[in-house]
């Protein structure tokens, strides 16, 4: 695959992925939806990733969205910073057992609703990135 291959590839995954966040939302599983809304700016950052690095377009095989954002050579204000460190969480915790339980009594509807929030609006902006 070329760079404009992956960048296709990682909005689209990301943007289903997006759907499937609200989805399980909507659904009551609010641990899987951080966990997808994780996945959704990670692959962002990959395409992002790919696009700014045309020459070896394949991103590092890593989930941490500040170091991925750091590698695409992106300038977050302090918001997005918290945001992604906070997002980070997600996908430790709903993948491990010994979080998962901290993690579920966390994750009510309130709070699951404003890191939907949160990641849609870092969404947002990573796709004015990648476009």
């Amino acid at each position: 695959m070329n760079s404009q291959d992956l960048i296709k590839y990682w909005l689209e995954s990301s943007d289903r992925d997006l759907e499937s966040m609200i989805k399980n939302f909507e659904a009551k599983q609010y641990t899987w939806a951080l966990f997808i809304g994780h996945l959704s700016l990670e692959k962002l950052l990959k395409g992002i990733y790919a696009k700014v690095n045309e020459a070896n377009p394949y991103p590092p095989k890593i989930h941490n969205l500040n170091i991925l954002a750091e590698k695409c050579g992106l300038e977050l204000n302090e918001k997005y910073k918290r945001i992604l460190f906070t997002c980070n969480t997600f996908n430790i915790s709903a993948r491990y057992e010994d979080y998962k339980d901290e993690f579920y009594k966390k994750c009510t509807k309130e709070y699951t609703s404003e890191q939907i929030n949160n990641i849609k609006e870092v969404q947002a902006w990573l796709k004015e990135q990648l476009i």
